[in-house]
């Protein structure tokens, strides 16, 4: 997966860029750059959970057109959790630092949060392949 914190430094306009030389200010747009990247991967990390949702579902309505009713209470729950990560995933708030803020959040901690959500959106490839295995075996259940 591509970094998008390069990819939003290359995307600097022209005020941004004159930001990055005057004095006192470089560090402030590079923060703001992180934060600006971490809200796009979380955007992405929605989208995936969305995905893993939508997979679910389909398992557990193929799961019900087959009167396979043993484990539907625990695909609804899985879903209804996936759905609230989302939901929180989605609407984070960015985190959003005026120039001279009472808090100071410097850049290697932005960082290293924007690699720990990196790290999710393995997980929640890891959690897209394992309902993609569950539909298949929902539906092998049906033939």
């Amino acid at each position: 997966m591509p970094d998008i914190r390069e990819q939003v430094e290359a995307d600097r306009g022209i005020l941004k860029k004159i930001q990055m030389v005057v004095p006192g200010f470089r560090g402030y747009r590079k923060r703001e750059d992180i934060r600006a990247a971490d809200s796009i991967l979380r955007l992405q990390m929605a989208d995936g959970l969305v995905k893993v949702r939508e997979g679910l579902e389909e398992s557990r309505r193929a799961m019900t057109d087959d009167y396979q009713t043993k484990n539907i209470e625990q695909i609804g729950g899985v879903i209804n959790k996936v759905r609230t990560l989302e939901g929180k995933v989605r609407h984070a708030e960015q985190g959003y630092s005026g120039f001279s803020p009472a808090v100071r959040i410097e850049e290697n901690e932005l960082n290293r949060l924007y690699e720990y959500d990196a790290s999710m959106i393995d997980s929640i490839q890891r959690m897209d392949s394992a309902q993609g295995m569950l539909l298949a075996a929902v539906q092998a259940q049906d033939q």
